[in-house]
């Protein structure tokens, strides 16, 4: 179960309460009585994907400028 921490006490205690979400815990930060936030850990990044994993291979003219009315179209 979430422990509920009051706001004075996360401002206080901030460092702590980050080394425990750190370790796997969760808090519910509250206004008086009234909750208003959950200090939770952040899921870690996925690794970077190396560019090049599909192999394709664009035609030239994929490089050319757009025709005036689809540059129009895009640009609005």
């Amino acid at each position: 179960m979430e422990r509920v921490v009051k706001v004075q006490e996360a401002k206080t205690h901030l460092s702590a309460l980050l080394a425990e979400v750190e370790a796997g815990a969760e808090f519910v930060i509250a206004r008086g009585n009234v909750p208003v936030a959950r200090l939770v850990p952040v899921e870690p990044a996925q690794q970077k994907r190396e560019l090049g994993f599909v192999p394709v291979k664009f035609p030239d003219s994929f490089f050319d400028p757009l025709p005036p009315e689809e540059l129009e179209a895009w640009e609005g």
